[in-house]
Protein backbone atom coordinates (compact mmCIF):
# COMPACT_ATOMS: atom_id res chain seq x y z
CA UNK A 1 0.00 0.00 0.00
CA UNK A 2 1.33 3.24 -0.68
CA UNK A 3 0.16 7.05 -0.53
CA UNK A 4 -1.28 8.83 -3.20
CA UNK A 5 -1.91 12.59 -4.06
CA UNK A 6 -5.07 13.92 -5.50
CA UNK A 7 -4.13 17.23 -7.50
CA UNK A 8 -5.96 19.29 -9.97
CA UNK A 9 -6.66 19.01 -13.27
CA UNK A 10 -5.03 20.61 -16.21
CA UNK A 11 -9.11 22.11 -16.70
CA UNK A 12 -11.27 20.70 -13.75
CA UNK A 13 -15.38 19.82 -14.28
CA UNK A 14 -17.86 21.53 -12.05
CA UNK A 15 -21.63 21.18 -12.12
CA UNK A 16 -24.63 23.24 -11.45
CA UNK A 17 -27.64 21.62 -8.88
CA UNK A 18 -30.24 24.04 -8.26
CA UNK A 19 -31.18 27.42 -9.57
CA UNK A 20 -34.50 29.20 -10.41
CA UNK A 21 -35.22 26.71 -13.19
CA UNK A 22 -34.25 23.52 -11.47
CA UNK A 23 -34.78 21.47 -7.51
CA UNK A 24 -31.44 20.23 -5.51
CA UNK A 25 -30.32 16.90 -6.59
CA UNK A 26 -28.63 14.97 -4.21
CA UNK A 27 -25.08 13.37 -4.41
CA UNK A 28 -25.51 10.10 -4.14
CA UNK A 29 -28.04 9.67 -7.01
CA UNK A 30 -25.84 12.31 -8.99
CA UNK A 31 -22.30 10.02 -8.47
CA UNK A 32 -24.50 6.78 -9.77
CA UNK A 33 -25.45 8.20 -12.77
CA UNK A 34 -22.09 9.77 -13.61
CA UNK A 35 -19.56 7.32 -11.99
CA UNK A 36 -17.51 10.07 -10.64
CA UNK A 37 -17.42 13.29 -8.96
CA UNK A 38 -16.85 16.58 -10.03
CA UNK A 39 -14.39 19.09 -8.63
CA UNK A 40 -17.00 21.42 -7.57
CA UNK A 41 -20.94 21.92 -6.96
CA UNK A 42 -22.27 24.91 -8.04
CA UNK A 43 -24.95 26.42 -5.77
CA UNK A 44 -26.95 29.40 -6.60
CA UNK A 45 -28.45 31.63 -3.84
CA UNK A 46 -30.02 34.99 -2.99
CA UNK A 47 -29.97 37.37 -0.27
CA UNK A 48 -31.98 39.81 0.28
CA UNK A 49 -32.64 40.17 3.78
CA UNK A 50 -33.93 43.99 4.13
CA UNK A 51 -36.91 42.86 1.67
CA UNK A 52 -40.30 42.59 2.91
CA UNK A 53 -40.88 39.22 1.20
CA UNK A 54 -37.81 38.00 2.44
CA UNK A 55 -37.31 35.10 3.47
CA UNK A 56 -39.71 33.74 0.87
CA UNK A 57 -38.74 32.68 -2.16
CA UNK A 58 -39.42 35.12 -4.30
CA UNK A 59 -41.81 33.18 -7.03
CA UNK A 60 -43.71 31.47 -4.28
CA UNK A 61 -44.76 35.00 -2.71
CA UNK A 62 -45.59 36.43 -5.88
CA UNK A 63 -47.15 33.59 -7.48
CA UNK A 64 -50.53 35.54 -8.27
CA UNK A 65 -48.47 38.36 -10.03
CA UNK A 66 -48.50 39.06 -13.49
CA UNK A 67 -44.71 38.46 -14.59
CA UNK A 68 -43.30 37.07 -18.28
CA UNK A 69 -39.67 37.07 -17.27
CA UNK A 70 -37.90 35.38 -15.23
CA UNK A 71 -35.73 38.19 -13.76
CA UNK A 72 -38.90 40.36 -13.17
CA UNK A 73 -38.76 39.99 -9.20
CA UNK A 74 -38.23 41.98 -6.77
CA UNK A 75 -35.49 40.05 -5.70
CA UNK A 76 -33.52 37.29 -7.82
CA UNK A 77 -35.21 33.43 -7.76
CA UNK A 78 -33.05 31.84 -6.47
CA UNK A 79 -33.30 29.77 -3.52
CA UNK A 80 -32.95 32.09 -0.50
CA UNK A 81 -29.96 31.68 1.43
CA UNK A 82 -30.19 31.06 5.49
CA UNK A 83 -33.53 30.24 5.07
CA UNK A 84 -34.44 26.51 6.21
CA UNK A 85 -31.31 25.24 6.89
CA UNK A 86 -29.60 25.89 3.41
CA UNK A 87 -27.27 25.97 2.00
CA UNK A 88 -25.69 24.20 4.29
CA UNK A 89 -26.94 21.10 4.67
CA UNK A 90 -26.37 20.73 0.48
CA UNK A 91 -22.97 21.99 1.05
CA UNK A 92 -22.43 19.09 3.67
CA UNK A 93 -23.69 17.02 1.04
CA UNK A 94 -21.13 17.83 -1.61
CA UNK A 95 -18.24 17.83 0.37
CA UNK A 96 -19.25 14.06 1.91
CA UNK A 97 -18.66 13.20 -1.34
CA UNK A 98 -15.05 14.24 -2.22
CA UNK A 99 -16.29 17.91 -4.07
CA UNK A 100 -15.68 21.09 -3.28
CA UNK A 101 -18.33 23.84 -3.26
CA UNK A 102 -18.99 26.74 -5.32
CA UNK A 103 -21.45 29.06 -4.13
CA UNK A 104 -23.19 31.32 -6.63
CA UNK A 105 -24.48 34.36 -4.17
CA UNK A 106 -26.80 37.46 -5.37
CA UNK A 107 -26.54 39.89 -2.49
CA UNK A 108 -27.96 42.75 -1.92
CA UNK A 109 -25.08 45.83 -1.99
CA UNK A 110 -26.49 47.77 0.49
CA UNK A 111 -25.48 45.27 3.05
CA UNK A 112 -22.99 46.49 6.19
CA UNK A 113 -19.66 44.92 6.34
CA UNK A 114 -21.46 42.87 9.50
CA UNK A 115 -23.36 41.33 7.56
CA UNK A 116 -21.01 40.96 4.99
CA UNK A 117 -18.86 39.43 7.85
CA UNK A 118 -21.40 37.16 8.83
CA UNK A 119 -21.75 35.56 5.79
CA UNK A 120 -17.97 34.76 5.27
CA UNK A 121 -17.79 33.51 9.18
CA UNK A 122 -20.64 30.60 8.47
CA UNK A 123 -18.51 29.48 5.33
CA UNK A 124 -15.36 28.88 7.39
CA UNK A 125 -16.02 25.17 8.41
CA UNK A 126 -16.47 24.26 4.64
CA UNK A 127 -12.69 24.13 3.08
CA UNK A 128 -11.71 25.16 0.16
CA UNK A 129 -14.64 26.83 -1.46
CA UNK A 130 -15.38 29.30 -4.00
CA UNK A 131 -17.80 32.08 -3.88
CA UNK A 132 -18.95 34.07 -7.50
CA UNK A 133 -20.54 37.34 -5.97
CA UNK A 134 -22.97 39.17 -7.63
CA UNK A 135 -22.43 37.07 -11.05
CA UNK A 136 -22.97 38.22 -14.67
CA UNK A 137 -22.83 41.94 -13.29
CA UNK A 138 -22.18 43.50 -17.07
CA UNK A 139 -25.62 42.40 -17.48
CA UNK A 140 -29.66 44.45 -16.91
CA UNK A 141 -31.03 41.38 -15.16
CA UNK A 142 -30.54 40.36 -11.81
CA UNK A 143 -31.40 43.07 -9.22
CA UNK A 144 -27.70 43.95 -8.24
CA UNK A 145 -28.02 45.73 -11.87
CA UNK A 146 -31.15 47.35 -11.60
CA UNK A 147 -30.43 48.91 -7.71
CA UNK A 148 -27.17 49.82 -8.29
CA UNK A 149 -25.09 51.24 -10.85
CA UNK A 150 -22.18 49.17 -12.89
CA UNK A 151 -19.31 51.58 -10.24
CA UNK A 152 -21.39 50.67 -7.12
CA UNK A 153 -21.45 46.68 -8.08
CA UNK A 154 -17.80 46.60 -8.42
CA UNK A 155 -16.78 48.78 -5.14
CA UNK A 156 -19.05 46.14 -3.77
CA UNK A 157 -17.09 43.26 -4.87
CA UNK A 158 -13.75 44.39 -3.87
CA UNK A 159 -15.18 44.99 -0.55
CA UNK A 160 -16.64 41.87 -0.12
CA UNK A 161 -13.99 39.65 -1.26
CA UNK A 162 -11.64 41.31 1.06
CA UNK A 163 -14.09 41.41 4.07
CA UNK A 164 -13.95 36.90 2.64
CA UNK A 165 -9.77 36.67 2.43
CA UNK A 166 -9.80 38.22 6.30
CA UNK A 167 -12.83 35.97 8.04
CA UNK A 168 -12.30 33.30 5.45
CA UNK A 169 -8.79 32.58 3.72
CA UNK A 170 -10.50 29.03 2.79
CA UNK A 171 -12.37 30.58 0.56
CA UNK A 172 -11.37 31.99 -2.87
CA UNK A 173 -13.88 34.76 -4.70
CA UNK A 174 -15.00 34.74 -8.54
CA UNK A 175 -15.49 37.98 -10.18
CA UNK A 176 -17.93 37.10 -13.28
CA UNK A 177 -17.46 39.92 -15.15
CA UNK A 178 -18.21 41.05 -18.62
CA UNK A 179 -16.29 39.97 -22.77
CA UNK A 180 -13.09 41.43 -23.55
CA UNK A 181 -13.60 43.32 -26.53
CA UNK A 182 -12.07 43.95 -29.93
CA UNK A 183 -10.33 47.38 -28.90
CA UNK A 184 -8.82 45.62 -26.07
CA UNK A 185 -10.32 46.36 -23.15
CA UNK A 186 -13.14 44.35 -21.21
CA UNK A 187 -16.89 45.47 -20.83
CA UNK A 188 -17.55 48.24 -18.26
CA UNK A 189 -13.74 48.76 -17.17
CA UNK A 190 -13.80 51.78 -15.49
CA UNK A 191 -16.60 49.97 -13.04
CA UNK A 192 -15.03 47.42 -13.16
CA UNK A 193 -11.19 47.65 -13.15
CA UNK A 194 -10.27 46.60 -9.72
CA UNK A 195 -12.63 43.52 -9.27
CA UNK A 196 -10.04 41.98 -11.49
CA UNK A 197 -7.19 41.93 -9.15
CA UNK A 198 -9.39 41.59 -5.83
CA UNK A 199 -10.46 38.19 -7.09
CA UNK A 200 -9.25 35.00 -7.02
CA UNK A 201 -10.70 33.53 -9.91
CA UNK A 202 -12.30 35.21 -13.15
CA UNK A 203 -15.14 33.66 -15.03
CA UNK A 204 -17.52 34.57 -17.72
CA UNK A 205 -20.40 32.60 -18.21
CA UNK A 206 -21.57 31.33 -21.98
CA UNK A 207 -23.98 29.51 -23.81
CA UNK A 208 -23.53 28.88 -27.05
CA UNK A 209 -27.27 29.08 -27.53
CA UNK A 210 -29.47 30.07 -25.14
CA UNK A 211 -33.48 30.58 -24.82
CA UNK A 212 -33.27 33.49 -22.26
CA UNK A 213 -37.23 33.90 -22.50
CA UNK A 214 -38.07 30.65 -20.95
CA UNK A 215 -40.52 29.60 -19.81
CA UNK A 216 -42.24 32.80 -20.71
CA UNK A 217 -42.34 31.90 -24.58
CA UNK A 218 -41.23 29.24 -26.77
CA UNK A 219 -37.81 29.13 -28.75
CA UNK A 220 -39.23 28.34 -32.61
CA UNK A 221 -38.15 29.47 -35.86
CA UNK A 222 -39.35 33.03 -36.41
CA UNK A 223 -40.41 33.65 -32.80
CA UNK A 224 -39.49 33.55 -28.88
CA UNK A 225 -36.33 34.91 -26.88
CA UNK A 226 -33.00 32.90 -27.72
CA UNK A 227 -29.79 33.42 -29.43
CA UNK A 228 -26.63 31.16 -31.11
CA UNK A 229 -23.05 31.40 -30.98
CA UNK A 230 -20.49 30.02 -32.22
CA UNK A 231 -17.96 27.85 -30.52
CA UNK A 232 -14.85 29.34 -32.32
CA UNK A 233 -16.50 33.07 -31.23
CA UNK A 234 -16.41 32.11 -27.84
CA UNK A 235 -13.37 30.87 -27.17
CA UNK A 236 -11.93 33.72 -29.21
CA UNK A 237 -13.77 36.17 -26.41
CA UNK A 238 -12.15 34.06 -23.43
CA UNK A 239 -8.96 34.91 -24.69
CA UNK A 240 -9.16 38.83 -25.57
CA UNK A 241 -10.78 38.84 -21.78
CA UNK A 242 -7.94 36.53 -20.29
CA UNK A 243 -5.29 38.93 -21.41
CA UNK A 244 -7.06 42.32 -20.65
CA UNK A 245 -7.71 41.23 -16.78
CA UNK A 246 -4.47 39.73 -16.71
CA UNK A 247 -3.48 43.93 -17.37
CA UNK A 248 -5.56 45.31 -15.07
CA UNK A 249 -4.96 42.77 -12.27
CA UNK A 250 -1.14 43.20 -12.83
CA UNK A 251 -0.74 39.10 -12.23
CA UNK A 252 -2.15 36.10 -14.73
CA UNK A 253 -5.10 34.47 -12.87
CA UNK A 254 -7.16 31.34 -13.52
CA UNK A 255 -10.01 31.88 -15.50
CA UNK A 256 -13.23 29.62 -15.67
CA UNK A 257 -16.60 29.57 -16.85
CA UNK A 258 -19.03 28.91 -14.08
CA UNK A 259 -21.95 28.50 -16.23
CA UNK A 260 -21.87 26.84 -19.87
CA UNK A 261 -24.35 24.58 -21.94
CA UNK A 262 -26.18 24.50 -25.37
CA UNK A 263 -29.78 24.81 -24.74
CA UNK A 264 -31.44 21.89 -26.10
CA UNK A 265 -34.43 24.65 -26.49
CA UNK A 266 -32.71 25.92 -29.09
CA UNK A 267 -30.74 23.12 -30.57
CA UNK A 268 -33.17 20.42 -29.98
CA UNK A 269 -32.18 17.95 -27.58
CA UNK A 270 -30.04 15.32 -30.28
CA UNK A 271 -27.32 17.56 -31.57
CA UNK A 272 -27.28 19.38 -27.91
CA UNK A 273 -24.06 17.62 -26.48
CA UNK A 274 -22.02 18.33 -29.95
CA UNK A 275 -21.09 22.05 -29.46
CA UNK A 276 -20.12 21.39 -25.40
CA UNK A 277 -17.85 18.39 -26.46
CA UNK A 278 -16.46 20.93 -29.22
CA UNK A 279 -16.14 23.61 -26.90
CA UNK A 280 -14.03 20.95 -23.77
CA UNK A 281 -11.98 19.97 -26.41
CA UNK A 282 -10.78 23.42 -27.40
CA UNK A 283 -9.05 23.78 -24.39
CA UNK A 284 -7.48 20.05 -24.85
CA UNK A 285 -6.85 20.46 -27.91
CA UNK A 286 -4.87 23.00 -27.39
CA UNK A 287 -3.55 22.41 -24.10
CA UNK A 288 -4.32 26.30 -22.98
CA UNK A 289 -2.91 26.43 -19.49
CA UNK A 290 -4.69 29.34 -18.52
CA UNK A 291 -8.34 27.88 -18.80
CA UNK A 292 -8.95 26.01 -15.53
CA UNK A 293 -12.71 25.09 -15.58
CA UNK A 294 -15.95 24.84 -16.89
CA UNK A 295 -19.42 24.51 -14.55
CA UNK A 296 -22.14 22.35 -16.57
CA UNK A 297 -25.58 24.58 -15.89
CA UNK A 298 -26.74 21.96 -14.70
CA UNK A 299 -27.57 18.52 -13.89
CA UNK A 300 -31.21 18.58 -13.83
CA UNK A 301 -33.22 21.66 -15.06
CA UNK A 302 -36.94 21.87 -16.08
CA UNK A 303 -36.19 22.91 -19.40
CA UNK A 304 -33.56 21.67 -21.62
CA UNK A 305 -30.29 22.99 -20.04
CA UNK A 306 -29.59 19.77 -17.65
CA UNK A 307 -27.82 16.91 -18.21
CA UNK A 308 -31.50 15.49 -17.05
CA UNK A 309 -35.02 17.33 -17.60
CA UNK A 310 -37.15 17.54 -14.50
CA UNK A 311 -40.42 15.18 -15.09
CA UNK A 312 -43.23 18.04 -15.04
CA UNK A 313 -45.68 15.38 -13.23
CA UNK A 314 -42.93 14.68 -10.61
CA UNK A 315 -40.25 17.15 -10.17
CA UNK A 316 -38.26 14.18 -7.89
CA UNK A 317 -37.55 12.56 -11.28
CA UNK A 318 -35.37 13.01 -13.86
CA UNK A 319 -35.19 11.99 -17.74
CA UNK A 320 -31.97 11.31 -18.76
CA UNK A 321 -31.32 13.51 -21.82
CA UNK A 322 -28.69 12.20 -24.82
CA UNK A 323 -26.04 14.79 -23.53
CA UNK A 324 -25.86 12.94 -20.47
CA UNK A 325 -23.89 10.56 -21.95
CA UNK A 326 -22.04 12.89 -24.97
CA UNK A 327 -20.64 14.94 -21.61
CA UNK A 328 -20.05 12.20 -19.19
CA UNK A 329 -18.27 9.42 -21.88
CA UNK A 330 -16.40 12.40 -24.07
CA UNK A 331 -15.45 14.92 -21.28
CA UNK A 332 -15.55 13.87 -18.22
CA UNK A 333 -13.67 10.91 -18.09
CA UNK A 334 -11.13 12.60 -20.22
CA UNK A 335 -7.90 12.81 -18.64
CA UNK A 336 -7.21 16.56 -19.86
CA UNK A 337 -10.69 16.86 -16.94
CA UNK A 338 -9.52 14.28 -14.35
CA UNK A 339 -7.88 15.12 -11.67
CA UNK A 340 -3.91 13.85 -12.05
CA UNK A 341 -2.84 10.80 -9.10
CA UNK A 342 0.72 10.70 -8.13
CA UNK A 343 1.52 7.86 -5.56
CA UNK A 344 4.26 8.19 -3.21
CA UNK A 345 5.91 6.22 -0.31
CA UNK A 346 4.60 2.68 1.33
CA UNK A 347 2.42 3.01 4.28
CA UNK A 348 0.88 0.93 6.81
CA UNK A 349 -2.31 0.85 8.63
CA UNK A 350 -3.22 2.55 10.78
CA UNK A 351 -2.90 5.27 8.01
CA UNK A 352 -3.97 9.13 8.32
CA UNK A 353 -5.64 10.76 4.81
CA UNK A 354 -5.92 14.35 4.36
CA UNK A 355 -8.56 15.87 2.23
CA UNK A 356 -7.29 19.41 1.48
CA UNK A 357 -10.29 19.94 -0.73
CA UNK A 358 -10.76 17.95 -4.03
CA UNK A 359 -7.27 19.49 -5.74
CA UNK A 360 -5.59 19.01 -2.92
CA UNK A 361 -5.75 15.52 -1.05
CA UNK A 362 -3.70 12.57 0.24
CA UNK A 363 -5.17 8.80 0.22
CA UNK A 364 -4.30 5.33 -0.03
CA UNK A 365 -3.69 3.05 -3.30
CA UNK A 366 -3.93 -0.51 -2.37
CA UNK A 367 -2.96 -2.91 -5.38
CA UNK A 368 -5.97 -5.68 -5.80
CA UNK A 369 -5.00 -8.94 -8.19
CA UNK A 370 -7.83 -10.24 -9.73
CA UNK A 371 -7.94 -13.45 -11.57
CA UNK A 372 -10.24 -12.56 -14.50
CA UNK A 373 -13.70 -10.15 -14.22
CA UNK A 374 -15.37 -10.74 -10.99
CA UNK A 375 -19.25 -12.13 -10.30
CA UNK A 376 -19.17 -10.05 -6.89
CA UNK A 377 -16.78 -7.76 -5.76
CA UNK A 378 -17.66 -5.69 -2.82
CA UNK A 379 -15.52 -3.88 -0.23
CA UNK A 380 -16.23 -3.76 3.42
CA UNK A 381 -15.13 -0.92 6.40
CA UNK A 382 -16.82 -1.40 9.43
CA UNK A 383 -15.10 1.62 10.88
CA UNK A 384 -17.31 5.01 11.32
CA UNK A 385 -15.38 6.84 8.71
CA UNK A 386 -16.76 8.33 5.33
CA UNK A 387 -14.90 6.94 2.61
CA UNK A 388 -14.49 8.01 -1.32
CA UNK A 389 -13.09 4.84 -3.25
CA UNK A 390 -12.13 4.20 -6.86
CA UNK A 391 -12.04 1.26 -8.71
CA UNK A 392 -11.56 0.59 -12.14
CA UNK A 393 -12.33 3.80 -12.96
CA UNK A 394 -15.35 4.28 -10.86
CA UNK A 395 -16.02 5.81 -7.77
CA UNK A 396 -18.39 5.38 -4.50
CA UNK A 397 -19.20 6.55 -1.30
CA UNK A 398 -19.08 5.03 2.15
CA UNK A 399 -20.91 6.85 4.56
CA UNK A 400 -20.09 6.76 8.22
CA UNK A 401 -22.78 4.24 9.21
CA UNK A 402 -22.38 2.00 6.17
CA UNK A 403 -19.97 -1.17 6.24
CA UNK A 404 -20.31 -2.79 2.87
CA UNK A 405 -20.28 -1.16 0.07
CA UNK A 406 -21.22 -3.17 -3.86
CA UNK A 407 -18.53 -2.15 -6.47
CA UNK A 408 -19.54 -4.44 -9.45
CA UNK A 409 -20.88 -1.46 -11.16
CA UNK A 410 -16.85 -0.62 -11.78
CA UNK A 411 -17.22 -4.17 -14.27
CA UNK A 412 -20.69 -3.25 -16.00
CA UNK A 413 -19.13 -1.01 -18.63
CA UNK A 414 -15.29 -2.00 -18.20
CA UNK A 415 -15.39 -5.43 -17.47
CA UNK A 416 -11.78 -7.25 -17.41
CA UNK A 417 -10.56 -9.64 -20.47
CA UNK A 418 -8.12 -11.53 -18.09
CA UNK A 419 -6.18 -11.36 -14.70
CA UNK A 420 -5.32 -8.05 -13.93
CA UNK A 421 -4.09 -5.85 -10.73
CA UNK A 422 -5.85 -2.38 -10.23
CA UNK A 423 -5.74 -0.08 -7.77
CA UNK A 424 -8.23 0.53 -5.46
CA UNK A 425 -7.71 4.67 -4.40
CA UNK A 426 -8.97 5.46 -0.92
CA UNK A 427 -9.43 8.88 0.23
CA UNK A 428 -11.78 10.70 3.47
CA UNK A 429 -13.37 13.84 2.79
CA UNK A 430 -15.35 15.47 5.66
CA UNK A 431 -17.69 12.45 7.11
CA UNK A 432 -19.81 14.70 8.37
CA UNK A 433 -19.09 17.72 5.34
CA UNK A 434 -17.35 19.93 7.55
CA UNK A 435 -14.03 20.88 9.00
CA UNK A 436 -13.94 20.62 12.63
CA UNK A 437 -11.95 23.38 14.77
CA UNK A 438 -9.85 21.21 16.88
CA UNK A 439 -7.58 24.00 17.70
CA UNK A 440 -5.28 23.10 14.74
CA UNK A 441 -3.46 26.30 12.61
CA UNK A 442 -5.09 24.51 9.22
CA UNK A 443 -8.47 23.37 10.34
CA UNK A 444 -10.12 25.47 7.87
CA UNK A 445 -8.17 24.28 4.81
CA UNK A 446 -7.45 20.43 5.85
CA UNK A 447 -9.26 17.49 7.26
CA UNK A 448 -7.76 14.28 8.84
CA UNK A 449 -8.98 11.18 9.50
CA UNK A 450 -7.65 7.58 10.41
CA UNK A 451 -8.35 4.80 8.59
CA UNK A 452 -7.63 2.01 11.15
CA UNK A 453 -7.68 -1.25 9.05
CA UNK A 454 -7.50 -2.36 5.04
CA UNK A 455 -10.85 -3.20 3.91
CA UNK A 456 -11.81 -6.58 3.13
CA UNK A 457 -12.80 -7.68 -0.03
CA UNK A 458 -15.20 -10.26 -1.06
CA UNK A 459 -14.07 -10.77 -4.36
CA UNK A 460 -15.47 -14.00 -6.18
CA UNK A 461 -15.60 -15.54 -9.73
CA UNK A 462 -18.45 -18.04 -9.84
CA UNK A 463 -22.11 -17.47 -8.58
CA UNK A 464 -23.94 -19.98 -6.00
CA UNK A 465 -26.48 -21.28 -8.60
CA UNK A 466 -27.77 -20.49 -12.19
CA UNK A 467 -31.26 -21.02 -13.01
CA UNK A 468 -32.02 -23.36 -16.11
Amino acid sequence: MKRIHMGPAHCALDIGDGSERAEYVDQDYILHKLGRPHRAVNLMYTFYPHDAEWPARISEAWKDRNVNFAWDYPYDDYFPYGANGQPFGQMKDIRRHGQDVLLTLTVDCGLSDGELREIARQLRPYGRMMIRINHECCGDWFQHNKRYSYAQVGAFFVRFSGIIHEEAPNVKTIFCGGWGLPDGHVEREEAFRDCYAAADLWSCDTYPALHYGWPYDVAEVGGGRYKADSVGMLVDQFARTHRRATELAGAEKPMITAEFNTDGDVTGPRMQGESVVRFAHYWRDNRVDWFKGISLYQFRDRGRLGLECEDPNNRAVGVEQPLLAEYRDRVLYDPWFMPEMTEGAEIAFPAELRWGGSEDADGLAIPIEFEGNPEFCEMTVDQQIGLMAELNGRWFYKAPGTKTIDMMSAFFHKPLDGPATLTLKIFAPPADGVNVDDGSEDWMMNYRAVLEAAPRMRIRYQVPGVVG
